[in-house]
């Protein structure tokens, strides 16, 4: 895990995103592991998924609002990995800069890990708005290994 790929699209002279440093991952299998889904208004609107792993936030954009209900479904095109502390963002991001737009925190919380693999992780949300099993699977859409389908079970 690096963030090499975050750091490269930013200029921390003008965004006040939270610079790319990896954290020490004490134990990926702690019971409590940070959320959260932010409400990005950017060039469309979007939703990101965020889930501590290995010391940073993966990532995910969702094209719609993320699902409450079982038997919904959404698309998560998975994106560069951010910072701990990214999930605390909100703001502007300068238009112009990368993601220029609106940043809102839209749920947080807490996640336990049950099943993680390459083609699929599996948790428990404990969120305000998002709680219970969720579910991340691998998909071939797009062709570049970036598109996973997103719902509650």
């Amino acid at each position: 895990m690096d963030l090499k790929e975050y750091n490269k699209k930013r200029d921390f002279s003008k965004t006040k995103e939270p610079k790319g440093v990896v954290k020490n991952a004490l134990n990926s299998k702690k019971p409590k592991l940070i959320y959260c889904i932010q409400k990005h208004d950017a060039s469309h609107l979007h939703y990101d998924l965020r889930l501590e792993m290995n010391g940073v936030l993966k990532s995910w954009a969702i094209p719609k609002e993320p699902p409450k209900e079982k038997g919904i479904k959404r698309l998560a095109v998975m994106t560069e990995d951010h910072p701990i502390g990214y999930e605390k963002f909100r703001g502007e991001i300068p238009k112009g800069e990368y993601g220029g737009g609106k940043v809102e925190i839209w749920d947080s919380g807490f996640y336990e890990l049950k099943i993680k693999d390459e083609k699929k992780i599996e948790i428990i949300l404990c969120g305000k708005k998002l709680k219970g099993n969720y579910v991340l699977v691998k998909t071939n859409f797009g062709g570049k290994g970036k598109s996973w389908l997103f719902f509650k079970v």
